[in-house]
């Protein structure tokens, strides 16, 4: 199967979908949703008409886009886990309709969508829409990330000592307090936006130097990954391995405007007591 090329052409296809997917299941019921609209799916998440009616547009329309492309989707995944398994079967769309739910929810922002398209477990396309603002983020493989078709190159924030992005609220109490002891000296501490589709475009425009994340599943992360390091930044798992959306039952990754930021957070991790 060949792979498709991620041209401008391409991208606006997507981005068209994208946009007609937020427009209209996401901001219609912004502030908006009724009661029985919202449902508690796990600890701490939730998911809402807008979530399942996006995915249902965007699986949809991407199939038609790219009919020799598996579809994963986030919700189609947590009502069948064995929708995993077709991230290890050549093209892939992975679809995350909905990112920052629980912001969504809360009728706060940020929140967005996420796509990106993978090819033998690693991402070739990965696509960012922010809902409200309509700012769009792309990049492909060896092609450079763009920021509504400006050519991006991260860059850090300047601050000194380095922001960086990281919860402690996921973390065990004994790494809780390892990290809190031994990281945040070395960093100005700012708490995650719970939206990838947010947190990706601070590690490049300047607003975060970087950002530790524990839970690392598909949909959240293939396209910020690629994006970011298309940027000129780097995202990796912490031992230094590239990510790849087949192994989704990893954990820990580190985003960082540079190289050696990334390199300085990793060492530090991986001096931690017990490491």
């Amino acid at each position: 199967m060949n792979k498709p090329d991620i041209t401008p052409a391409f991208t606006a296809q997507v981005e068209a979908i994208m946009r007609h997917a937020s427009q209209t299941a996401i901001v219609p019921r912004y502030r908006t949703l009724a009661e029985g609209q919202i449902i508690s799916k796990a600890a701490d998440d939730v998911v809402t008409i807008a979530d399942t009616e996006s995915e249902t547009l965007l699986s949809g329309m991407l199939a038609d886009l790219l009919p020799e492309a598996q579809v994963v989707g986030e919700e189609a995944t947590f009502a069948d886990a064995a929708v995993f398994e077709r991230l290890r079967d050549g093209l892939c769309w992975i679809i995350d309709p909905l990112d920052g739910t629980n912001n969504f929810a809360a009728g706060k922002p940020p929140f967005g969508v996420l796509v990106a398209l993978a090819d033998s477990g690693q991402a070739i396309g990965g696509w960012i829409l922010d809902c409200l603002t309509g700012r769009f983020c792309h990049a492909a493989r060896g092609g450079g990330a763009f920021i509504d078709g400006e050519r991006m190159t991260a860059a850090a924030s300047g601050e000194q000592p380095p922001v960086v992005a990281l919860s402690t609220v996921y973390l065990e109490p004994v790494e809780r307090a390892l990290v809190l002891e031994h990281i945040a000296p070395h960093y100005r501490m700012v708490d995650i936006p719970r939206c990838a589709a947010e947190q990706y475009p601070r590690l490049v425009l300047g607003t975060n130097d970087v950002s530790v994340f524990n839970r690392t599943l598909p949909w959240d992360h293939a396209a910020g990954v690629l994006f970011l390091n298309e940027a000129g930044g780097r995202a990796a798992r912490p031992d230094g391995s590239a990510y790849r959306v087949d192994e989704w039952e990893r954990r820990g990754m580190i985003g960082a405007a540079t190289p050696a930021l990334w390199d300085d957070l990793a060492e530090r991790l991986a001096n931690l007591p017990g490491s």
